[in-house]
């Protein structure tokens, strides 16, 4: 079991996206896609800037991984297809990306990541791609803006001083026994699932 951690900059409920029983991390962070296996968990803490930092925004144990052709078609996922005249969770949608068989270009759904005007932005095509991979969790707690403080030990843990918060990358290289005891940790919390609106949602009519 391995531990991924990173900063979520923009908690917009689009990466991750929490909603409809299901978390799925389907943009940005490309390098955690690529690597997390079934079993590993990854966890999101908040930014400094907005005055969050050492406070968990998600976690999700990875339940599941598929292309972003299999979770454009799949019939479960199409609630998580855009639509921005719908509600926050529905503008929101991450399931965003499909690649023709033929020509192998990539298509981007007008949606967060797009240009304000629908078009493409191939900015954030070449970021999200980079990966063809997402990952799935029906284990997962998010908390949006109103998470948790992180107890103190995560913070500063062993004679190597190990803190769970990673800067502007993310981080991987934790001890197998942190792991386990921020597992057992959120655990005890009893909270699963969506918890909370995202921190961002308050800046968005």
């Amino acid at each position: 079991m391995k531990l991924y951690s990173y900063v979520v900059a923009r908690d917009y409920g689009f990466a991750p996206n929490p909603f409809f029983g299901v978390c799925t991390l389907a943009t940005c962070k490309p390098r955690i896609r690529s690597v997390a296996q079934i079993g590993d968990w990854v966890v999101g803490t908040g930014s400094k800037a907005r005055k969050r930092e050492k406070h968990l925004v998600y976690a999700m144990r990875v339940t599941g991984a598929m292309t972003f052709n299999e979770y454009w078609s799949a019939p479960r996922f199409q609630v998580k297809q855009p639509n921005l005249r719908g509600s926050k969770k529905q503008a929101f949608g991450d399931n965003i990306y499909s690649r023709g068989v033929r020509t192998r270009r990539w298509r981007q759904a007008d949606s967060h990541h797009s240009m304000p005007d629908g078009s493409v932005n191939e900015a954030n095509v070449a970021t999200d791609t980079q990966t063809d991979r997402i990952l799935v969790s029906t284990d997962f707690v998010y908390w949006g803006g109103s998470g948790p403080r992180l107890p103190q030990k995560f913070l500063n843990y062993g004679p190597e001083h190990v803190t769970l918060c990673a800067g502007r990358n993310h981080k991987s290289n934790f001890p197998p026994e942190f792991v386990q005891e921020l597992v057992d940790w959120i655990r005890s919390l009893n909270e699963q699932g969506y918890a909370g609106e995202p921190l961002d949602w308050r800046r968005t009519p």
